[in-house]
């Protein structure tokens, strides 16, 4: 027997050994699934001695994916693993139509339109359709196509649909139809797709090119996903089709976890998984290895109340562990406060650090009180669901130069920085530009090259062809440069660098600071020895593009830096803290009073309260407060309906306090229109549309308690004081600086042109010296 089957229960054993033909894993929370799926791969490839490039894995996360081809590689002893198909959806469908993007009329370089560029394009069109953008409010109407398109309807299906067509009626937004149609030929003129599209076009491309379908369906001889129950209509069609050769098709999930139907997902795909293919093999991995017997009893206990599900039952040989506690606060900020004092006190008791600690909740706009009462109590945490590195403004101006150094024709990019830095191109030129565009069909780049033959006067003329020139001097860069040198030579040429850099208040430096950082993640994926969806050598700026573009908010964030972490429970999947706070446990909020409509949105709310169970290893806290501030409302609040379904002897209630809910009543009598009378038009508001995302500004981790800044010891420059010059300065030498005095450098890192020097000063400890700035004089 293998080494890797050593350590595989009898169930993971049997999941592993299968070789052929259909096979479901229903996996449990904490059942060991990833193992299970990497050394399933890992046996296919050394004892079935299938090729990696015949194998295709999908997760739904880098991360997951990353981990799957260390671990794969790491049980192989070889890197056979670079060249599995292994990444998300999006990734490795993206990898695919960057070769096939000529059969559907696209550019091999087409661009990828994150969420902000995509409702950017939506917010043109309605614009140039006269439409009133209060009515069809960009995000709106962004999110209606979006669901169109995971559930494969495009333009024309959309448009011909009579109950969408009602639907929109009803909404008072008839022309959704139309903005979808110009949305999708926007799109294609300026040779971009969004993430939906990745989906929508691998499924055109396998539907309407049977060369394609043959090609792919041969390359992917054993097709395994992980997640199953997180998959929307397109990529239920898109396995079937590349799948229907082979039929080896692996799919590992638990319904139990089914939480984004508000992304198209559905539960149907995995529960219907065994009426799509005969002789279905059904594996239970029922045996977890996360938490404790009382945490698992509950989370079994709450998900058997669902009915649409697949029978299993969790166990564990862990201990029995503490029962649950339930903590009722009188309002939000006192619950913030509770979770603090409550995370201090495990720290010093139980010897926990921050990382082991999280704070999950069931929206973004509940963070505001834990972020308060962490921050007075000097605890770091890390915010998911903030805003983003690569969505900072200085940071969206650099990518825009490189996304039009790719794909000229990317019109979006292309408007961000026509005029920027200051060029002498203002809004009318713009607008002339964009009129002359639509009007002939072409390009705005195809105006720009054109521009003699459009009218302009003399100086905006030489404007126009002097940004032309220099576009083009770049892109004859791309074939003999790699991303980092092209990105370089951008920031330099075109001064976007220089005017940060000449920006001396505390906001510039730190844009200074993220363009810097961003130029050090490109120079780190040039050095890299292959990207992670597999393709070694291809260091261009196109292949770094694509995947920036693809990263979600948990690859940016370190999962190891010692802080606790805050993030909504969507967000919390798949991941697992020795602590846990299920916090603000209330009606209307969890489960949330736009998901109690219908018998499937609430068991959908009930799993969602399963996932956050089964996060916790060691305690779990459940929170709620009895009254809680709500778009500008102070609103009553009852305990959710789902504390009732935890059995009372797992519950320690020593914190809830008194009253008819807290003792155990249960639930009843009370209809879903009855509890929510009363809410005022806010509250109407917040049921439509959910409640506004929590703003942040933060950078990761989101906060770090500042340390008291230790008094320096002055010192006075020696007479014949001349700052050297350090562009060769090594660790080893001895240096002066003026105010911190003798020091020997002990390490030197950052990039050629942004040097830091660490010095270890004789009377000022350990400093880091940013040579651009700091003044030394070279002893010896």
């Amino acid at each position: 027997m293998q080494d890797y089957l050593k350590g595989l229960n009898d169930r993971q054993r049997e999941a592993v050994l299968h070789k052929d033909g259909p096979i479901m894993i229903v996996a449990g929370a904490g059942s060991g699934k990833t193992k299970v799926l990497t050394t399933r791969i890992a046996h296919l490839m050394a004892h079935y001695k299938v090729d990696a490039f015949n194998i295709l894995a999908l997760t739904f996360t880098n991360k997951a994916a990353k981990e799957m081809k260390e671990r794969i590689e790491k049980i192989l002893g070889n890197s056979d693993a670079r060249n599995l198909y292994v990444g998300t959806f999006h990734s490795v469908f993206a990898r695919i139509l960057r070769s096939e993007a000529h059969r559907l009329g696209y550019p091999n370089s087409f661009t990828i339109y994150d969420t902000d560029d995509a409702k950017g394009v939506v917010k043109t069109v309605i614009n140039e359709m006269n439409l009133d953008d209060k009515l069809y409010k960009p995000n709106i109407v962004y999110n209606r196509i979006s669901s169109a398109k995971n559930a494969l309807v495009g333009p024309a299906e959309y448009a011909q649909d009579y109950y969408i067509q009602q639907e929109d009626a009803r909404s008072n937004r008839p022309a959704i139809a139309q903005i979808y149609a110009n949305y999708a030929k926007r799109c294609f003129k300026n040779g971009a797709m969004d993430f939906d599209d990745l989906l929508i076009k691998m499924y055109e491309l396998l539907k309407h090119f049977p060369e394609a379908l043959v090609k792919y369906q041969h390359k992917f001889r054993y097709i395994l996903i992980d997640e199953y129950q997180d998959t929307n209509p397109a990529q239920y069609e898109i396995i079937k089709l590349l799948g229907a050769a082979h039929e080896n098709v692996c799919v590992v999930g638990d319904d139990a976890q089914s939480i984004y139907s508000f992304r198209g997902a559905t539960i149907q795909n995995i529960l219907q998984f065994q009426k799509d293919y005969d002789d279905v093999k059904v594996i239970k991995l029922e045996q977890n290895y996360r938490s404790t017997k009382s945490i698992l009893h509950v989370a079994n206990e709450v998900i058997n109340n669902n009915k649409g599900q697949i029978p299993k039952q969790l166990w564990t040989d862990n201990g029995e562990g503490e029962k649950i506690r339930l903590v009722r606060t009188m309002t939000d900020n006192d619950e913030g406060k509770f979770v603090a004092d409550t995370i201090q006190e495990q720290k010093l008791r139980n010897h926990y650090n921050n990382k082991d600690f999280a704070i999950l909740y069931r929206t973004n706009a509940q963070s505001r009180a834990f972020e308060e009462s962490l921050r007075r109590m000097a605890i770091p945490y890390t915010m998911y669901g903030g805003v983003s590195f690569y969505s900072r403004k200085e940071i969206k101006d650099m990518v825009a130069y490189l996304r039009v150094i790719v794909n000229p024709r990317d019109e979006e990019a292309l408007k961000r920085i026509i005029n920027y830095p200051v060029r002498g191109i203002g809004k009318t030129t713009i607008d002339k530009v964009l009129l002359i565009a639509n009007n002939s069909n072409i390009s705005m780049w195809e105006v720009l090259e054109r521009a003699a033959e459009a009218g302009f006067k003399a100086g905006t003329l030489e404007s126009i062809e002097n940004f032309v020139t220099m576009i083009k001097s770049f892109q004859s860069m791309l074939q003999i440069k790699n991303a980092y040198d092209v990105a370089f030579h951008v920031g330099k040429q075109t001064n976007l660098v220089k005017e940060l850099f000449n920006d001396k208040s505390a906001e510039g430096v730190q844009r200074y600071e993220n363009v810097q950082e961003l130029l050090n993640s490109i120079k780190e994926f040039t050095e890299t020895p292959s990207n992670d969806d597999g393709e070694v050598g291809d260091k261009g700026l196109a292949a770094y593009l694509q995947q920036i573009t693809l990263l979600t908010d948990a690859d940016e964030k370190d999962p190891n830096a010692d802080t606790v972490k805050l993030m909504t429970i969507h967000a919390a999947k798949g991941l697992e803290f020795p602590v846990v706070f299920a916090a603000g446990l209330e009606e209307m909020l969890f489960p949330n009073a736009m998901s109690i409509n219908t018998r499937e949105e609430l068991e959908e709310e009930r799993r969602l309260f399963y996932v956050v169970i089964t996060r916790a290893k060691q305690r779990l806290w459940i929170t709620y407060a009895n009254t809680r501030y709500r778009f500008g409302q102070l609103v009553q609040n009852e305990p959710s309906r789902f504390i009732d379904e935890i059995p009372q002897n797992y519950l320690d209630r020593s914190y809830a306090g008194g009253g008819a809910r807290n003792s155990g009543t249960q639930f009843g009598g009370t209809s879903a229109f009855d509890r929510m009378r009363g809410f005022g038009a806010s509250e109407a508001a917040e049921r439509m549309y959910g409640p506004p995302p929590a703003k942040r500004k933060d950078t990761v981790p989101s906060y770090v308690p500042p340390k008291p800044a230790p008094k320096v010891v002055e010192h006075k420059p020696s007479a014949d004081f001349v700052p050297s010059d350090t562009s060769n300065l090594q660790a080893g030498q001895k240096v002066e600086h003026q105010k911190f005095g003798f020091g020997v450098v002990t390490k030197m890192e950052g990039s050629s042109h942004n040097p830091v020097a660490t010095v270890q000063f004789d009377l000022n400890g350990e400093k880091k010296i940013m040579l651009n700035y700091a003044k030394l004089r070279i002893v010896e």
